[in-house]
């Protein structure tokens, strides 16, 4: 055959529509994301954890809700005392106020600013208020609320809220969690002084409402890993989450779990855990214990 002789060549095929290219890279994920889910299927036992039944602690158990007990966070602190726990997304006070417990490092509930879910919801100028009815499930949110007041000079008593029914009918009262969100988004005749924006106006810090609580005097080594895997995923597929939990709407879960919470635990929060110790102790919430961080 002659040198001359016209080369053959081959009709490049043409691309793929860009909606077909999504279409498999989303398939693609969707089976990672399935993947990711089975290996953390069961992969708690043989410890025993629990965590809120709120909406922010949602992307910290992605892949571990069948395991998971739920309960208060103030129930939680009562099952890990009583050893019947090996670890519980906890208020920061619980490992703040009993020397015992570890801190997963790296892993936190926290904001910088505005929270929406730790709220003081009040009638009367903060000046004039002689009682606050509180939420005692969190004993977190109770101290912070204490601590800021106790910043401007102000020592309202404080006394156990009977059922969040009778919230909408109190001068002044602490709400946390969904049900804070609920009061928040319903018509209401109250004030909203919102703990988080307050703490941060006051220290220019971010505030951590909780962290992974670890017994001390087991080895939760294999617990660890499980529990940053599970904030990986839950993180990565944080989108996922958003679109498919049922509270409140897409458009304020993406604003809440997106941009009101973080999940973090760096410096800037450790400097802000330190500063809540600080104020603790000054208006005299003790003893007070530094926390104790494992990786």
């Amino acid at each position: 055959m002659s040198d001359d002789t016209p080369k053959l060549r081959m009709a490049p095929e043409p691309p793929e529509p860009p909606e077909h290219i999504a279409r498999v890279l989303e398939s693609e994920q969707r089976k990672l994301d399935m993947q990711r889910e089975d290996e953390l299927g069961f992969s708690l036992a043989p410890f025993r954890v629990g965590s809120v039944p709120y909406l922010n602690a949602v992307p910290l158990t992605r892949g571990l809700e069948d395991q998971v007990e739920l309960h208060t966070p103030s129930k939680l602190a009562e099952l890990l005392r009583d050893g019947k726990l090996d670890a519980a997304l906890l208020s920061i006070t619980e490992v703040l106020f009993n020397d015992g417990y570890d801190v997963l490092d790296g892993i936190g509930i926290a904001s910088l600013g505005e929270v929406f879910s730790v709220l003081l919801a009040h009638k009367q100028p903060l000046e004039a208020m002689r009682e606050v009815w509180v939420d005692t499930a969190s004993c977190t949110s109770l101290n912070l609320l204490r601590v800021l007041l106790a910043e401007r000079g102000l020592k309202p008593e404080f006394k156990p809220l009977p059922d969040y029914a009778l919230a909408p009918k109190l001068d002044n009262v602490l709400l946390i969690g969904d049900r804070a969100i609920e009061f928040q988004r319903a018509p209401h005749q109250h004030q909203i002084w919102d703990l988080g924006e307050a703490w941060n106006e006051l220290t220019k810090l971010p505030f951590v409402y909780a962290v992974w609580v670890l017994r001390r005097d087991k080895d939760t080594k294999p617990l660890r890993r499980v529990l940053r895997d599970a904030k990986a995923f839950g993180l990565d597929t944080l989108e996922h989450l958003i679109s498919s939990r049922p509270e409140f709407d897409a458009d304020f879960r993406r604003d809440y779990l997106g941009w009101h919470i973080h999940y973090h635990l760096t410096n800037d929060e450790k400097r802000g855990i330190a500063k809540f110790i600080e104020l603790l102790r000054k208006h005299g919430n003790g003893p007070v214990y530094e926390p104790h961080y494992v990786s």
